[in-house]
């Protein structure tokens, strides 16, 4: 199951039709996805899709400023309307409204964060009232009948001039911005690092506020049947047992009483694991109507609501000794939090964030503080890589910035500071439990043949073009868990996963999860790992998952936890199973249970080949419960909740290969190479296809993408014409391969993929940028890197930039 690189460059995982795979080797196999098909041919169902009789459509009335007091809201135009059925505001809940976070820090300062805002709006976008249509369009032509009186206050959009003593206080409780203090690591002993330091190096960077842009946008369908108060939520989730579990508090509504269901979900990159004020509103709307209510965001919506991520300014200094030993880390971050805290947001920029500042390097002494800043842009959550791309960046450009302080080739930089022995207890709290830095180091430069890549550099310059090469030594750790350790660091919830596996008499398989698939490929790699677990047909098994009411408990999909976590969830139960049919077996065949061992879905007396049963013969009889063993209930199927003992910590380097023009900023990426070790990989295929989303993703920051506020707090990238997320023809093609360090943490050994390229791409570019500009003594430029940014920071060594 392991994908470990051979000496030719990988061109490419091909993909293999299940038939043409043994059922032996269908783990590790790169088969083709199952769930293609329907996405491709227009089968799939999203929740736009769903009609139901009777049916009306919910619009949001927002706000035009980003801060402001309500002096009133008349909505006397909009319920004057034919087709109108219903309009509320915030005046007419009777339910508690207030939408919670799910992780917890001592210094926090929670806020109230209301589903419809009554007496200040606090970012462009909040919403203030709600209309019921029988049409869409009508729903929204009421919406713009809405009359508001605004009292506009000044607005603040940058962390760090947030938590100046002057800037606009975004909520008056709080007394200031100031969301949230944090600390990690020994401040006194990265004190003493600097102070015995040959050299030491700074720098003050951005990372940027992103927009996610999941080609669904977020979206709900509630249906409210009052004669047994049962209400379903469609929606569209990252994790709907968690939706369910805080909708019920916010909207009032028994938890057992309420199902929440994710059709298929047109992306996601964290932007649906949160809970929005919108689907609640939908649920009080279908209550309140009785008749299913449809909301379905225009893109606009998106842009001006959707959480967004990352939105640090950040100082780091870094200390280091004449031989290229990295003495010392220090890292002082002010983080936007937005205008309220969002669901996981606490979490994002403390314990995700500085937990990961060791990177891969061993690092003896670090310190790192956190200021959480309330801002006038919507909430910011975790977004595709949550916290780790931020450290990574970080972490990545100082270590290019320290191997260019002491003269040192920043591969071999990397590599003389590489953590060598595992386990290894950094200074910011986790242990790595496992790695070898320097394999994915070693097939990089290969794949690179870089020191030939020097040589052309050098001659380069000499011809007036300027290419460069940038590294990045990526670590994360991801398939979030364990629950004790999460709920010690202030989490809200558990972080175990739920799986039941169950046999049917028939000898088929399903297989239920209770995490929730939105186009990673869950159902092809978890029917993967049942089907190896209990040696039947690949074909055979089926996989639920994203349903309250087929799975009774869950937590999700996030944090590249899924095949972990879920995944493991899966092989628990499925173990518990084959236990359980080895005894059905052992009974029926008149041998003692220790004589019967089990393989490729046999159970075979030891020594007795002749005399065994297959696993679905077993099935049978143990739904026909005619001949079992004594106290053995019947039925054949298994429920695990796993938990496992620590996070998982993949790992790689990608190195990008760029020339840039400095006559007109111009940057072409030549190259993109990427080496992963995300521990066995259960379809390579599908590794290789999270690889290349999440580098695509991650050149998107460090290129293009940006959400950009004036000094109102209007979004001035607010469509896709002003927000420029990259197109096929932005991305270059990329080379990528693998090294395989099992994880040691969970029964598979995977170490989780989602996340890997977004978080390592970003500071490749930028490294490889500013190496090409080195002879411009260029040394740091913020994302996005777009022309004219790389034409002044060029130019600035001659004229300044100004002409």
């Amino acid at each position: 199951m392991g994908a470990e690189s051979d000496s030719e460059p990988r061109s490419g995982v091909q993909a293999i039709d299940p038939d043409d795979v043994d059922a032996a080797d269908i783990l590790g196999s790169a088969i083709e996805r199952r769930e293609d098909p329907a996405l491709l041919t227009g089968d799939a169902e999203y929740t736009d899709d769903i009609e139901m009789r009777g049916m009306v459509h919910m619009a949001i009335k927002r706000s035009q400023h980003a801060h402001a007091r309500i002096d009133g809201i008349d909505t006397s135009e909009a319920e004057a309307m034919d087709d109108v059925v219903d309009v509320f505001t915030a005046d007419d809940l009777d339910v508690p409204g207030n939408l919670p976070t799910g992780w917890l820090l001592d210094t926090l300062e929670q806020v109230d964060h209301p589903i419809l805002a009554g007496e200040r709006v606090r970012y462009q976008g909040d919403a203030l009232a709600v209309v019921v249509a029988e049409e869409r369009y009508v729903a929204h032509d009421a919406v713009d009948r809405i009359d508001v009186d605004y009292d506009r206050l000044d607005a603040v959009t940058d962390p760090a001039d947030a938590l100046d003593d002057d800037a606009p206080v975004v909520h008056d409780d709080a007394g200031d911005n100031t969301a949230f203090d944090w600390e990690i690591g020994d401040a006194e002993k990265t004190d003493a690092a600097f102070d015995d330091a040959d050299h030491v190096v700074s720098l003050d960077l951005e990372n940027q506020l992103l927009i996610p842009n999941a080609m669904e946008p977020r979206a709900a369908v509630a249906e409210y049947n009052p004669s047994n108060e049962e209400l379903a939520v469609h929606m569209t989730s990252q994790n709907p047992h968690l939706h369910r579990l805080l909708m019920s508090g916010v909207i009032d509504h028994p938890e057992h009483k309420l199902r929440v269901r994710a059709p298929d979900v047109g992306g996601g990159f964290g932007s649906k694991i949160h809970h929005y004020a919108d689907e609640a509103l939908a649920a009080l709307a279908a209550k309140r109507v009785e008749r299913p209510v449809k909301w379905v965001a225009t893109r606009t919506e998106t842009y001006l609501t959707d959480a967004q991520g990352r939105g640090h300014d950040t100082t780091a200094e870094m200390a280091l000794s004449d031989a290229g030993d990295i003495l010392g880390f220090r890292v002082d971050t002010a983080a936007n939090l937005g205008a309220y805290l969002s669901t996981f947001a606490p979490a994002v920029p403390t314990y995700l964030y500085g937990t990961l500042l060791s990177g891969q390097y061993d690092i003896p002494a670090i310190h790192c503080s956190v200021t959480g800043a309330f801002t006038n842009v919507p909430p910011v959550d975790a977004y595709r890589g949550a916290g780790r791309p931020e450290a990574s960046f970080v972490v990545e450009r100082m270590v290019d910035l320290a191997a260019d302080e002491v003269g040192m080739d920043p591969a071999e930089f990397r590599r003389h500071n590489f953590v060598g022995e595992f386990p290894y207890q950094t200074e910011v709290a986790v242990e790595y439990d496992s790695g070898d830095y320097e394999k994915t180091l070693d097939r990089s430069l290969d794949l690179l043949d870089y020191d030939e890549f020097r040589e052309k550099q050098a001659a380069a310059r000499e011809e007036g073009r300027y290419i460069g090469v940038g590294f990045s030594a990526y670590i994360e750790a991801c398939g979030l868990a364990p629950s004790e350790l999460a709920g010690q660091l202030g989490a809200q919830a558990g972080l175990w996963e739920s799986g039941l596996v169950r046999f049917h008499p028939s000898g088929k398989v399903t297989a239920y999860c209770g995490t929730s698939g939105h186009g990673q490929g869950h159902d092809t790699t978890y029917a993967q790992i049942v089907a190896n677990e209990l040696g039947v047909d690949y074909e055979d098994v089926e996989v639920v998952e994203g349903d309250t009411d087929e799975i009774p408990q869950g937590m999700g999909t996030y944090g590249s936890r899924s095949a972990a976590v879920g995944g493991s969830a899966l092989v628990k139960s499925s173990q518990k199973l084959v236990e359980k049919a080895k005894r059905i077996a052992a009974h029926q065949l008149e041998a003692a249970p220790e004589d019967v061992e089990f393989e490729d879905g046999d159970v075979r007396v030891a020594g007795a080949p002749d005399r065994s049963m297959h696993i679905t013969e077993i099935a049978q009889a143990a739904y026909l419960a005619h001949d079992m063993p004594d106290d053995m209930e019947p039925g054949l199927e298994a429920t695990s909740f796993y938990d496992p003992d620590n996070f998982v910590f993949p790992f790689g380097v990608h190195a990008a290969v760029v020339e840039v023009d400095p006559d007109t900023g111009e940057i072409e990426i030549d190259r993109y190479v990427a080496v992963d070790d995300v521990g066995n990989q259960i379809n390579p295929k599908i590794v290789e296809g999270q690889i290349h989303g999440g580098v695509a993703q991650g050149i998107g920051q460090a290129l293009y993408e940006g959400a950009e506020y004036d000094d109102n707090g209007q979004l001035v990238t607010g469509s896709m014409q002003d927000y420029t997320v990259p197109k096929a023809e932005h991305i270059p093609e990329m080379e990528t391969d693998s090294t395989c360090t099992p994880s040691p943490v969970n029964p598979l050994g995977v170490k989780g993929v989602g996340e890997a390229g977004t978080i390592a791409a970003p500071q490749a570019v930028v490294n490889a940028v500013c190496d090409a500009l080195e002879p411009f003594d260029v040394d740091h430029i913020d994302m996005p890197l777009k022309s004219e940014k790389v034409w002044r920071a060029a130019n600035a060594a001659t004229d300044g930039g100004e002409n």
